[in-house]
């Protein structure tokens, strides 16, 4: 069940992932890598999908090469699974909630960045459908040349409050995937993890404890956090 535990003060600049948290690609990812693997012969358990998630695509390539029954190198698992992919991502929906939590933001003229471990060119193609979302944004994406290590490292989060100026202490940021979570939380984020959010869904075993204090609070939806927002504001 998400925790009662909630940030107590309004955020400087809200810090978002992408893959499962504002877009439901999640499923087609996992799709992807299984139809992937599956071309050389193996076939990727759930457990193994999930841990794929919030990495960067060059880091899950040598992980699920390393799974695979046959000898085969990052560069030709890419080469079935990337046209798979494109083909798939444009049509992800949204997730319930993120389209409000954005325009939330924006109205109270919080900054916000994207932080993700997709390229620039991934990003762009699953955000066609999605104006909502779009290359005004503040983004460090998994290529960006400033990026030192990608999660579950907290460079990408502190790469993204660096640009927007403000600590990492004042962020709130939305993460699903473990790598995520504890890339936002090594980065000094207070950090809302949303839980059950598809298929694909994450093991209670898997959630973080609360060791992270006042740092993490789960929730099942986007619009808990969005009226959270809502009534720090409305309430200053």
């Amino acid at each position: 069940m998400p925790n009662l535990n909630r940030p107590s003060a309004a955020p400087q600049a809200c810090l978002f992932d992408l893959d499962g948290l504002l877009l439901d690609t999640e499923p087609l990812h996992a799709r992807a890598w299984s139809e992937a693997a599956a071309y050389f012969g193996t076939q990727l358990t759930t457990a193994q999908l999930l841990s794929l998630q919030g990495r960067r695509r060059l880091d899950n390539a040598r992980q699920v090469c390393s799974w695979l029954d046959s000898s085969v190198t990052p560069d030709q698992l890419l080469m079935v699974r990337q046209p798979i992919a494109v083909k798939l991502l444009p049509y992800a929906s949204a997730i319930d909630g993120a389209e409000a939590l954005i325009s939330s933001a924006q109205r109270f003229h919080i900054p916000i960045a994207l932080v993700t471990s997709s390229d620039k060119p991934s990003v762009m193609n699953k955000i066609t459908h999605h104006p909502w979302l779009g290359p005004w944004m503040t983004m460090v994406c998994g290529d960006d040349p400033e990026l030192k290590a990608g999660k579950p490292e907290g460079d990408p989060y502190l790469l993204a409050a660096k640009r927007l100026n403000v600590q990492t202490e004042h962020c709130w940021a939305f993460e699903d995937s473990e790598a995520g979570t504890q890339s936002a939380l090594t980065a000094g984020c207070i950090v809302w993890k949303l839980i059950n959010a598809g298929p694909l869904e994450v093991p209670k075993k898997s959630i973080p404890q609360q060791a992270n204090g006042d740092r993490l609070t789960l929730i099942s939806n986007l619009n808990q956090a969005c009226q959270h927002l809502e009534t720090l504001i409305s309430t200053s």
